[in-house]
């Protein structure tokens, strides 16, 4: 339990959070199936990441610490070798969900396991396209849940796979399993997910062809590179320090090195819709990716938006604090086409909507996302995390503008992401 008010006070300063997820994971599971030595600067030490890093030391992979940087050497994606115990991933959908597409590609047997909050996401939506490549994949409800058990094949068949959802998580299962097959490796998507895992395997030397909504693998699919991969800071951890600054009266952060993919920069949009005051400084390319300093300023006139449709992919992780920035828009603010947001850490729309009630807004819920009507003048109260780092990370930031207290039944679930998330918060509080 944790208790949190700063009204009163402002956020004011620059910060560096930290690194992205998403490629630190990537950078990891990648570099350990390559053919030479990889420099991991700016890797995310967050739970989530080191439990990447230590199944794949359980996999046989060479990896150590050398001062702040990560050393990987990749003996080719053929090396790893069968696992002495279960691969438990923690809190971290990403992780199971791509290393189950390495592991189609190994012949050998794996039990992949995560904690309670992973236990209950569903992994049938990975499970179904790479048993149709070969591989055998077994878990409670006919694969549907973790513990998952990969049996994978030496050798693996194509696929021409429509997904059900826009997921960068069941593109990058396929993708990373099509690596251990010559035939053709196709997915197309409903609407356009996160990249990095494409961009990453051009880095390492792999063909990756884009048509439109759909991604294919070329003939080159060996990873062979020297590689020094630096992990710019994630936009996701960045948004929650954006909306407080843009919430609270008399703020200015400035948000360095942060990732600026345009598959993950929808938050930025919503944000120019809505009026906010910012701007993105010193943009620059660093590993593939472009990144930039994002400078935000309290915005006391915040007008309300629509967000929908193939907007939805490149904002799902933030929309919790997005909900939060619309309570206090002058108006009506739609979020809909979120239905994944129902199996992420928590059903993060019941989570968002009932805490937002819990200290003072008005929020409908719909069937596939929410209803916010502002201006709120939020209370504050009591709200529970549900386990989920996002949903205790927003409430965190709620209490900046709240009457009252907010108390949080758990925070401990931070660190999954952003560890140093409260401490940071201090740094800026004026």
């Amino acid at each position: 339990m944790a208790v949190f008010h700063f009204k009163g006070r402002s956020l004011r300063g620059e910060l560096r959070v930290p690194s992205d997820k998403s490629i630190s994971h990537r950078s990891i599971m990648l570099s350990s199936i390559n053919d030479g030595e990889v420099v991991v600067k700016n890797f995310l030490s967050s739970e989530d990441c080191l439990n990447t890093l230590k199944a794949f030391k359980e996999l046989g992979a060479q990896i150590e610490k050398r001062g702040e940087e990560i050393v990987v050497k990749g003996k080719g994606k053929r090396s790893l070798k069968e696992p002495f115990n279960v691969l438990d991933l923690g809190n971290s959908g990403t992780s199971i969900r791509l290393i189950s597409g390495i592991l189609a590609g190994q012949p050998f047997y794996t039990v992949l396991t995560g904690d309670q909050y992973l236990r209950r996401r569903p992994m049938d939506r990975i499970a179904v396209p790479l048993r149709m490549m070969g591989a055998e994949i077994y878990g409670r409800e006919v694969g549907k849940y973790p513990p998952l058990t990969v049996i994978g094949k030496e050798k693996l068949k194509g696929i021409k796979y429509k997904s059900p959802k826009a997921s960068a998580q069941v593109k990058s299962a396929v993708l990373l399993a099509g690596l251990f097959t010559d035939e053709e490796v196709e997915i197309t998507e409903p609407a356009k997910s996160r990249d990095h895992t494409e961009r990453m395997l051009r880095a390492f030397g792999v063909e990756v062809i884009e048509e439109g909504l759909t991604v294919k693998l070329g003939e080159k699919r060996e990873l062979k590179a020297e590689l020094e991969i630096s992990v710019p800071a994630d936009i996701s951890s960045a948004a929650f320090f954006m909306v407080g600054a843009l919430i609270t009266p008399g703020s200015e952060v400035l948000l360095k090195e942060v990732i600026l993919n345009p598959t993950r920069t929808g938050i930025l949009k919503v944000m120019e819709r809505m009026g906010a005051d910012f701007e993105v400084l010193n943009r620059r390319e660093t590993s593939g990716e472009e990144i930039g300093d994002v400078l935000v300023r309290f915005t006391p006139e915040l007008r309300p938006t629509v967000i929908e449709g193939e907007e939805i992919p490149t904002l799902i992780d933030e929309i919790p604090v997005i909900a939060l920035l619309a309570t206090q828009a002058e108006g009506e603010t739609v979020i809909k086409d979120a239905a994944e947001l129902r199996v992420k850490e928590s059903d993060r729309i019941k989570s968002t909507v009932e805490n937002l009630k819990a200290i003072g807004a008005e929020v409908e819920e719909l069937p596939d996302g929410m209803v916010i009507r502002g201006k709120s003048k939020l209370k504050g109260g009591k709200v529970s995390s549900h386990g989920d780092h996002r949903i205790a990370m927003t409430f965190t930031i709620a209490s900046l503008i709240t009457e009252n207290p907010v108390e949080i039944d758990d925070t401990e679930c931070v660190s999954t992401s952003y560890p140093g998330f409260f401490d940071d918060l201090k740094k800026l509080l004026r």
